[in-house]
């Protein structure tokens, strides 16, 4: 691993972003090596009453998943390493392209804690983002911080170190220059206090490569996150985006999906062109003991040929896999149960980052 920072010469000119030396970051449709996971500890507070029924989720997700690419698996050590191999033998899930790698995380949520891989034309390489648990919300997050550091030297990719707290489910790139993101996450103070929307666009634009940046308002009801982008809006092509709004006008989701519904209809691509904007229902409101979950069907996974669809059990899962089949006829759309992953506050997205090939 070669670690790189964020330099400056005198004068505030850059020196060697990764944007000056050719990279970007990939849309997650292109092709992957494979994809990172981080198993859930039985200690973690994802899962703490029902951690027994999560494993037979994650192991239905790799067994999809390594038809058709890498699995890379980060476990807290060689015994939990044996714990998941065997219950991926169980559900028939292990094979070859599975992999296993000692990296200790609390949490199981890679696509926040984990690397965002970028790439040019000769190589790939790792951004570091700081990670603080969603803005100080579940100490300790050391061990979960270190794991991008840790993937970039089993890969031995050059590793850069942004001055700057970020987790992968705030960001949605199109691979072309475009990114979407939410003011209340972004510019939530309890990220980067002393960064405002200007140099939070250039770090994006110095760090992934992106010419445009556009900005949703806020989240939906349940999310922790303040506001992630991959519970709304995501590309499903280079120029097109579904886009999650509550058909119930009387729910509290409908206000805001609204309003971002509204802003994406009027939003232009890096080079101009319009939106093209898919409506994507969200599901009827899902519930543990009253408390109001952050279950969204734009929280799906896509996979080389597979893509990961959140399903609660209702009549809406049926709506949404039948739009995102359409919005991706090359790939299998597969609904896997995620109400008890939901519980956990996270889904498919949540749980995964793609390693691109490169």
């Amino acid at each position: 691993m070669v670690r790189l920072a964020h330099l400056r010469l005198e004068g505030g000119s850059s020196l060697s972003t990764p944007a000056q030396l050719g990279y970007r970051m990939p849309a997650e449709g292109e092709p992957h090596a494979g994809t990172w996971r981080t198993w859930p500890r039985r200690e973690g507070i994802s899962f703490p009453d029902l951690y027994d029924r999560i494993p037979p989720i994650l192991a239905a997700m790799v067994r999809a998943l390594a038809e058709d690419e890498g699995v890379f698996i980060n476990v807290w050590d060689a015994t939990m390493e044996a714990e998941v191999r065997s219950v991926l033998t169980q559900h028939d899930a292990l094979n070859d392209r599975v992999e296993f790698h000692h990296h200790p995380a609390y949490e199981p949520w890679c696509r926040d804690h984990g690397p965002v891989f970028v790439v040019n034309a000769t190589q790939r390489a790792v951004l570091n983002w700081g990670y603080n648990a969603w803005g100080e919300k579940y100490p300790p997050y050391d061990l979960d911080n270190a794991v991008p550091e840790h993937i970039a030297s089993v890969r031995g990719l050059p590793c850069f170190t942004p001055d700057m707290i970020l987790e992968g489910g705030s960001i949605e790139v199109n691979g072309q220059g475009t990114l979407i993101t939410t003011e209340s996450c972004l510019l939530n103070p309890n990220r980067n206090p002393a960064l405002d929307r200007t140099a939070i666009e250039q770090r994006l634009s110095d760090y992934l490569g992106v010419r445009k940046v556009l900005w949703l308002g806020e989240g939906i009801a349940g999310d922790d996150t303040d506001g992630h982008v991959d519970d709304l809006t995501r590309f499903v092509d280079a120029q097109t985006v579904v886009t999650a709004v509550e058909p119930d006008s009387q729910h509290p989701n409908h206000p805001p999906l609204q309003v971002n519904l509204q802003r994406l209809q009027a939003m232009c691509t890096q080079d101009g062109d319009s939106l093209r904007v898919i409506e994507l229902p969200m599901p009827k409101p899902v519930l543990d003991q009253g408390e109001r979950l952050p279950a969204s069907y734009a929280n799906f996974y896509i996979g080389n040929r597979t893509v990961l669809m959140p399903a609660f059990g209702q009549s809406r899962d049926a709506d949404a896999q039948a739009i995102l089949q359409q919005c991706f006829p090359s790939r299998r759309v597969l609904p896997l149960d995620s109400i008890d992953l939901i519980r956990g506050l996270g889904s498919f997205h949540c749980l995964t980052q793609q390693e691109p090939w490169g």
